[in-house]
């Protein structure tokens, strides 16, 4: 879901509501903070001014031109009154303690550059899915952001230079066989240049 300079209400300040923030941080979005306590790293990111936070108790009204809203207050009584708004207003709403009310999920995500892992465990736990990320990490490290970035450019380089799909699906497949993934791993790969990247497509089309 794209919350780039999106208006998001997380209503809560707990240790699930400090989760749904980070998140929100990384995809851009705009966020608002609705509860009379956060935790210190809430706390600092709002000093930080990457949140903004209403220091009281969520009201009706409160979730007026917001994209999506987390509820995640300690109270039940609390998150079904976010919840009712939200859908009065047509705003997507993750309640946290009740899936069934959930019009959206959030995942467990890895990134890697281009590489984007989402992991869900369909209302199994946050706890799971935060475990089953994390034993993907070093399973997929950092040598693909460098890796995906080179393919993505030899891609298209092979789609202006190569008139047939045949061939470009030989070129891609050939390419990501080649073993440049291991040889970044062991930090031997010297970037190619543009003449180097045209030679490689020339030979490998001749064979």
């Amino acid at each position: 879901m794209n919350c780039k300079n999106k208006i998001c209400c997380v209503v809560g300040g707990g240790s699930i509501a400090e989760r749904k923030v980070k998140g929100l941080i990384e995809s851009g979005a705009c966020i608002t903070v609705i509860s009379p306590n956060i935790t210190p790293d809430l706390q600092v990111l709002a000093d930080h001014k990457q949140l903004h936070w209403v220091n009281r108790v969520y009201r009706e009204g409160d979730l007026q031109g917001a994209f999506l809203v987390y509820a995640t207050a300690n109270q039940r009584e609390v998150n079904n009154a976010v919840a009712q708004e939200a859908r009065q207003r047509g705003i997507l709403v993750n309640v946290a303690d009740r899936l069934e009310e959930t019009d959206f999920i959030t995942p467990g995500i890895l990134r890697r550059g281009r590489l984007t892992i989402s992991v869900s465990t369909a209302g199994a736990g946050p706890a799971v899915t935060a475990d089953i990320t994390s034993a993907l990490e070093p399973l997929f490290g950092s040598e693909y952001e460098p890796y995906l970035d080179f393919m993505y450019e030899m891609r298209q380089i092979i789609k202006r230079t190569v008139s047939s799909p045949r061939q470009r699906a030989k070129l891609l497949r050939r390419l990501a066989n080649s073993g440049i993934l291991d040889q970044i791993r062991r930090h031997e790969f010297v970037a190619w240049t543009e003449k180097e990247m045209d030679l490689w497509i020339a030979q490998n089309q001749e064979e």
